[in-house]
C-alpha cells in the first residue's frame, strides 16, 4: 500500500530508520514502507536485504512495485514465523484443507443421490442419475514431503512444523493460535 505522506512531515520512511540514513525525496523505500510499519522493512530486510530489494524495485515498473513489496512482505513475515517452508507451508495446509473438503461434498453429494433414488418415483430418477457431475478434483502435489528414513529416530519421523501435525499449524490469519487454541 503506497503511502500518501512519504516525507510530509519529514519523518524518514522505515527503510532509511532502519537503515539509519537520511530520507531522500525520491527514496525508492518511501512510498511502500511508512514509518508506521517499521516491522514490515525490518522483516523484508531480515529476509532479502536492502541491496536485492533495491535492485528489484529499480527493475520493475513503477505500477509493479506495490504488488512486489506486498509479495516480499508477506513472504518476509512467513519466513520469519516458519524458516523452513515460509508461504509455501500455508498454502499446502490450505489445499489439503481444499481437497478433504471435495472429498466431504463428494461423499455428500453421493448421499443425496442415493437418498434420493431410494425415495424417487421412476419419472425422478433419470433427473437425478443423468444430473452433470463435477470433474473429478485432481490430486494435489504435496508441496511438503516428509521423508521417512529406515532407522530414522523418532524425532526425524515426525512431521514437520507447519504442516498440519499435532503441533498445531500457524498460518497468518490465525494470530500465532494453534487449532486447539494455545499459544504456538
Amino acid at each position: 500500500m503506497a503511502s500518501s505522506s512519504s516525507n510530509t512531515y519529514n519523518s524518514p520512511c522505515a527503510a532509511c530508520k532502519f537503515l539509519r540514513r537520511k530520507c531522500m525525496p525520491g527514496c525508492i523505500f518511501a512510498p511502500y514502507f511508512p514509518p508506521e510499519e517499521p516491522h514490515k522493512f525490518a522483516n523484508v530486510h531480515k529476509i532479502f536485504g536492502a541491496s536485492n530489494v533495491t535492485k528489484l524495485l529499480n527493475e520493475l515498473l513503477p505500477h509493479q512495485r506495490e504488488d512486489a513489496v506486498n509479495s516480499l512482505a508477506y513472504e518476509a513475515e512467513a519466513r520469519v514465523r516458519d524458516p523452513v517452508y515460509g508461504c509455501v507451508g500455508a498454502i499446502s495446509y490450505l489445499q489439503r484443507q481444499v481437497h478433504r473438503l471435495q472429498k466431504e461434498l463428494d461423499a455428500a453429494n453421493a448421499d443425496l443421490v442415493h437418498y434420493g433414488l431410494s425415495n424417487s418415483t421412476p419419472s425422478n430418477v433419470v433427473d437425478l442419475v443423468f444430473q452433470p457431475q463435477p470433474l473429478p478434483p485432481q490430486q494435489p502435489q504435496p508441496l511438503n514431503p516428509v521423508y521417512r528414513l529406515q532407522g530414522a529416530s523418532p524425532v526425524m519421523n515426525q512431521q514437520p512444523r507447519g504442516t498440519g501435525g499435532s503441533c498445531g499449524t500457524f498460518l497468518p490469519w490465525n494470530n500465532g493460535h494453534d487449532q486447539q487454541g494455545g499459544n504456538m
